[in-house]
């Protein structure tokens, strides 16, 4: 099966058909203000009817509340929300429910000690994020350009589908799905040439080096 990749960030019409041109299969929208990649909701709804059928629509929130989320959810009407704060486990399950929108819940990861976080929203998200811990001091949690030691995810399996994510570019991310035996890739600032400026040909050649690896 082939390596399914998201490209997360997208802020114009320009970036969702390099997206949907290169093969992608998620596009996210962030919803996070202090984020470069930050989309208000009138604009987030005109690029969520330009990814409708074309891409599957993610909503990236961060510690949201249920207002904030409920207008995020009428206005993109997305296929998945992606959790990237500190939401617990049962803030994530009351979403999913609340909402009824499958959840995507990011997990920050440093070190092997991390991943032990996954158990307690196997039972919660309909899938995983494992993305490098921000750096000390930093305002958003993700979309750094950061990594962490992509060998320990090796050999582990999960009862849910995961994404790997954080650093990721077209030049490193063979290596990486080859280190982790990751299925899936989130991508965001390595497919950039400017802070929330996404590069057609970037993206197109993240996708293709993604496409040498194929998973039984």
């Amino acid at each position: 099966m082939p390596i399914t990749v998201k490209i997360c960030g997208l802020t114009s019409p320009d970036a969702i058909d390099a997206a949907v041109r290169a093969g992608a299969v998620y596009g996210g929208l962030v919803f996070h203000p202090k984020s470069p990649r930050y989309v208000a909701l009138d604009q987030a709804r005109v690029l969520a009817d330009a990814m409708r059928g074309r891409l599957k629509i993610v909503a990236l929130i961060t510690d949201m509340d249920d207002a904030g989320i409920e207008a995020v959810t009428q206005a993109v009407k997305p296929d998945f929300l992606q959790l990237h704060g500190s939401e617990s486990a049962r803030r994530t399950a009351y979403i999913r429910g609340r909402f009824g929108v499958p959840v995507i819940k990011a997990l920050p990861v440093a070190d092997v000690s991390d991943l032990a976080a996954a158990a307690e929203y196997e039972s919660t998200a309909d899938m995983l994020m494992f993305d490098a811990r921000p750096p000390k001091g930093a305002t958003r949690p993700g979309g750094h350009g950061a990594a962490f030691d992509w060998k320990i995810l090796a050999g582990r399996s999960f009862t849910k589908p995961w994404f790997l994510a954080g650093g990721l570019d077209p030049e490193n991310v063979a290596r990486a799905i080859e280190l982790s035996g990751a299925l899936a890739v989130d991508v965001s600032s390595g497919v950039e040439n400017a802070p929330g400026v996404k590069d057609a040909a970037r993206i197109a050649d993240f996708v293709n080096a993604t496409k040498t690896l194929v998973r039984a």
